[in-house]
């Protein structure tokens, strides 16, 4: 959005400097992308007068010239034909940057004639193309800076030009007197009043307005216009085409001139046909059938698509609505009667055919973001009266379909909540006077937006436009206040506790984290058990992200891929995240898993070296289980997924309840994601954790007994097929008060155990540890816990005791 320093003082009686200007509207919301001041390069120039001029010796078109300047008299050697004695013209002295030629000037000899400067014309200045000699002032005194004259007597020509970023819930900012609203409640003048007076209508217009009923509630609820007769169209006044000029539009004639002058000025896009070219009397905003050309302004043939919002006659297509007029029924010098447009077109209708067709105007500009519904009529009867200062002419009377909507809503305003929400302490009268500045109607508690802002849709709204206008640089940090005192209360959750500790013990155990997406190919979620409907994307972001990743897993064994493929072979990796089962908000759950590959250790002299292995894996899940508060007595079992190596690995849980899984990944799944082995991971169910039962901020008291611990050694013969982590649970069930670990120590199998111990027979040798708490135990106690251990395993395995 573009404009320059006097247009907006057209708007607001202000006294405030450029760069006062230039600070408020960024801290306002609205950035300064650019600031252009003409000003600033012809600051240097300064005015003169020739007292004297010759022709140089040696060369016919050149002039000798006796300059009187601040400085003094000063020789300056001139090709200009107008360069003569007696008039007043614009020095530029050595050292001066001349912009026109891109020169710093310097004394110079030109023929044999020293030369100390050069009297510029308009071309060489930037002022203009003229450059058929120097510039002649008729008035000014030596010495004078040449900027103090042009702003004085050419104002238009040192007027600054402003470039804002206008974001999408700012449209009303997309006028110079939205601007101007904004700057003047900030304090930095006065908003003048706008005065709409209504053109009486000396006929009845001969072209009619309709709506199809379709579009008046999404598409058009309001088309307004009126019939211009016996108007003069040409150049517009030097003053509007200059304006135009500055904000980079070209201007065309008075008629079109107007029309983006208003855009522009009061964000009133508007639009004139000629009317001699309106078949049938009459416009019609209906939807397109679909598959009609239409000639646009730009020069361009469009086809318009069926349902989209046009302006007809009875010959077809005139407009596209809202966004572009057609190029057959466009205003021209010949044009005599006009068709004086305006309506308010629904944001999405507009945004969606402007997308569709690929058409950019600054009426689909403004319509999309929304433009003041209410302003549609006065903006017709402001546009109506320009026409005739500016064209002549006579004004029918305003035909028009629709209505206005109701954008009428009323939002309580807090003066608390400034605080609450902002953190700023703005008395409630300073409030209620920011936001009447901005057009806001207060009864009572309640603010009403006014209509050029659909963007305020809430309390809070009030409280961002009230902060907005204070400026948040005002702002100033405090420390947050304690509602108690003493220790406060805990701000994470207990699962974000549990996230936390699981990232930070898995990095302590030598791991490095990768964030990776939520989502994987198709192929992958199916190594892993998913791949299903229920988990694809609708609209993935990549043909690699079409589904939600089931595990944790196989983003991991990606990124070890990657990493392998560049050269790092020895890797270790863990992410914390969700996983999903399903495409349901209670079908995500978190997980946190880590992956080993390669090697367990650098290469060194003594052969240590070797690679990764299930106990590896298995040793950091239970470390990660630990420094979650897992119980330690949970069981370790072999039912695994099928993307685990199903002889390697194990699943801890506590009952029917999963904690864990642990060991190599199958050997398929790293072929198919292309890493090389031995490959070993752990995934871990954060939220399958049990909960302590107390609750408290403070930690339970540490239980070491200082009484001697016991350890019992036992061997038993059982099937070779038996499990030891059987008989390992079982001892541990025995007395689960005294028996503190049990561990298998010694394994005795293969055909010399057969040999004497029975075919298929094997020998598990446990130790149990006893750890009394309140008395030393007796022999006595000891053989009583060791006749039921050796009964507990006994039932358990089918084995018995080894003699």
């Amino acid at each position: 959005m573009k404009f320059t320093l006097s247009w907006l003082k057209d708007h607001l009686d202000t006294e405030a400097s450029l760069d006062e200007f230039l600070y408020a509207l960024t801290d306002l919301g609205l950035e300064v992308e650019e600031v252009i001041d003409p000003g600033a390069k012809l600051a240097p120039f300064t005015l003169a007068k020739v007292l004297h001029a010759e022709k140089h010796p040696d060369a016919d078109k050149l002039r000798v010239c006796n300059v009187l300047t601040d400085e003094g008299e000063k020789t300056i050697v001139c090709g200009a034909p107008n360069a003569r004695a007696g008039i007043t013209v614009v020095l530029c002295k050595p050292g001066d940057y001349v912009p026109g030629i891109d020169v710093t000037l310097g004394v110079g000899k030109i023929r044999g004639v020293e030369s100390h400067g050069m009297m510029a014309s308009e071309r060489e200045l930037e002022l203009s193309d003229e450059h058929n000699g120097i510039i002649e002032l008729p008035s000014g005194e030596v010495g004078e800076r040449f900027v103090d004259w042009l702003a004085e007597n050419r104002p238009e020509a040192v007027d600054p030009v402003i470039d804002i970023a206008i974001t999408p819930n700012r449209p009303d900012a997309l006028g110079v007197r939205g601007v101007a609203r904004d700057l003047a409640a900030r304090g930095l003048g006065k908003l003048k009043p706008l005065e709409v007076e209504p053109v009486p209508g000396g006929f009845d217009s001969p072209i009619s307005v309709t709506i199809d009923p379709a579009l008046k509630d999404k598409g058009c609820p309001l088309f307004a216009g009126r019939v211009i007769r016996g108007v003069k169209n040409g150049p517009s006044p030097e003053w509007l085409q200059k304006r135009l000029e500055a904000i980079g539009l070209r201007p065309i004639s008075a008629l079109v001139d107007i029309t983006n002058y208003f855009t522009y000025d009061l964000n009133r896009p508007l639009h004139v046909f000629d009317a001699a070219k309106v078949a049938g009397g009459a416009l019609r905003i209906e939807p397109a059938k679909g598959g009609e050309e239409f000639l646009a302004l730009d020069g361009k043939t469009y086809t318009i698509r069926e349902g989209q919002m046009v302006i007809c006659d009875d010959t077809g297509v005139e407009s596209l609505a809202g966004i572009m007029g057609g190029e057959i029924s466009g205003a021209t010098d010949e044009t005599v009667d006009v068709f004086l447009e305006s309506a308010y077109w629904d944001p999405i209708t507009i945004a969606a055919t402007g997308r569709a067709l690929k058409i950019n105007s600054d009426a689909r500009y403004r319509f999309e973001r929304g433009v003041d519904p209410e302003f549609t009529l006065p903006g017709l009867e402001l546009a109506t009266q320009m026409v005739l200062d500016l064209c002549g002419g006579e004004a029918s009377n305003v035909v028009m379909d629709g209505a206005v909507p109701d954008t009428a809503r009323a939002y309580r305003l807090d003066p608390a909540r400034v605080i609450s929400l902002v953190g700023m302490d703005i008395p409630e009268a300073t409030q209620r006077a920011t936001l009447e500045a901005l057009g806001f109607t207060l009864t009572g508690d309640m603010a009403a937006p006014p209509s050029w802002r659909p963007d305020v849709l809430g309390e809070a709204d009030l409280v961002e436009e009230v902060a907005r206008i204070a400026s948040l640089t005002k702002l100033q940090g405090k420390p947050m206040a304690r509602e108690t005192v003493g220790v406060p209360k805990a701000v994470l959750t207990p699962m974000q506790v549990r996230e936390k500790t699981a990232r930070r013990t898995i990095a302590a155990l030598g791991y490095n984290e990768c964030v990776t997406y939520s989502f994987i190919d198709a192929k992958s979620a199916a190594l892993f058990g998913g791949g299903s409907e229920p988990t694809r994307v609708d609209n993935p972001i990549s043909s690699e992200m079409t589904h939600l990743r089931p595990d944790l897993l196989a983003g991991l064994l990606q990124a070890a891929a990657r990493n392998q493929a560049r050269g790092f072979a020895d890797l270790a990796l863990f992410e914390v995240g969700p996983a999903f089962s399903g495409g349901e908000p209670g079908d995500q759950h978190i997980q946190a898993a880590g992956l080993l590959v390669g090697s367990a250790g650098p290469r060194d002299p003594w052969g240590s070296r070797r690679p990764v292995d299930v106990y590896d894996a298995k040793a950091d899940a239970e470390a990660v289980l630990a420094a979650l508060g897992a119980p330690a007595r949970a069981q370790v079992g072999r039912d695994v997924a099928g993307w685990w190596h199903p002889g390697r690995s194990g699943r801890i849980a506590l009952g029917p309840n999963a904690l864990a899984v642990f060991g190599e990944v199958h050997p398929k799944v790293l072929r198919e994601m292309g890493v090389k082995g031995p490959a070993v991971a752990f995934t871990i169910w954060v939220e399958n954790l049990p909960f302590p039962k107390k609750k408290g901020a403070t930690r339970p008291a540490l239980q070491i007994s200082d009484l001697q611990a016991v350890e019992r050694d036992f061997a038993f013969v059982m099937d070779a097929q038996v499990e030891a982590l059987k008989a390992v649970n079982a001892a541990l069930g025995a007395d689960k008060a005294l028996i503190d670990s049990v561990s298998v120590f010694d394994q005795f199998s293969g055909a010399k155990a057969e040999e004497q111990m029975g075919a298929g027979k094997k020998s598990i040798a446990l130790t149990v540890r006893l750890q009394p708490r309140d008395k030393t135990l007796t022999d006595a106690e000891i053989e009583a816990v060791s006749a039921k251990i050796i009964d507990k395993v006994t039932k358990a395995t089918g084995g018995s005791l080894r003699g």
